[in-house]
């Protein structure tokens, strides 16, 4: 099962299967509990993880104190907190563990050997990161030009697990709008 997940997510043309074995084995099992901190603010990122099982999704507080949901993180995906881990910076996100979840998790130090002595890891890396930056500036486009409802759309998309198993508080704040707007999408979209 390890195997078949990490290989699934480890995907580039230059990855052999003697290169992917390595990856595979560097990886861990870790497992945590619904409402558990996988990540807090103001502590340095130790490493990445593969999610397996669960969902988990990342926040900040804002200058209201405000909970602001920033990601949702599923199945297959990676949870990671890129500024922390590869500047070695304080978070400024918090990762919390939306239901009880399971991970295959690469330390920092083991990810980095691994990055410096494997060329299709190293491709594999910067093709995963130009990817999210892509994802990540058309999310901050859609917060402009969408509506709240085309936004609403493309998560139901994207991430239909999100709907299952995360607080509408959580959607609503990830979305850009208050619970009761969210409300109103939700009653609309059914109809």
């Amino acid at each position: 099962m390890k195997s078949d997940a990490l290989r699934a997510v480890y995907q580039h043309e230059l990855l052999s299967d003697e290169d992917l074995k390595a990856i595979c084995e560097a990886h861990h099992e870790i497992t945590f509990s619904k409402g558990q901190h996988i990540l807090k603010t103001g502590t340095i990122a130790d490493g990445y993880m593969i999610l397996a099982r669960g969902l988990i999704r990342s926040y900040v507080i804002d200058f209201n104190g405000k909970d602001i949901t920033t990601d949702f993180f599923i199945q297959n995906g990676l949870v990671i907190e890129v500024s922390s881990l590869f500047q070695r910076i304080p978070s400024q996100e918090n990762i919390e563990a939306l239901t009880d979840c399971t991970c295959w998790k690469i330390d920092f130090q083991v990810f980095q050997e691994l990055f410096h002595s494997i060329e299709g890891f190293r491709e594999w890396g910067r093709s995963w990161m130009s990817s999210s930056l892509f994802e990540f500036k058309q999310r901050s486009v859609s917060m402009i030009t969408d509506s709240a409802t085309e936004r609403y759309n493309k998560l139901m998309e994207t991430k239909p697990e999100v709907f299952q198993y995360s607080p509408l508080k959580h959607i609503a704040s990830y979305l850009g709008v208050t619970n009761t707007s969210l409300s109103r999408i939700r009653k609309e979209t059914m109809k």
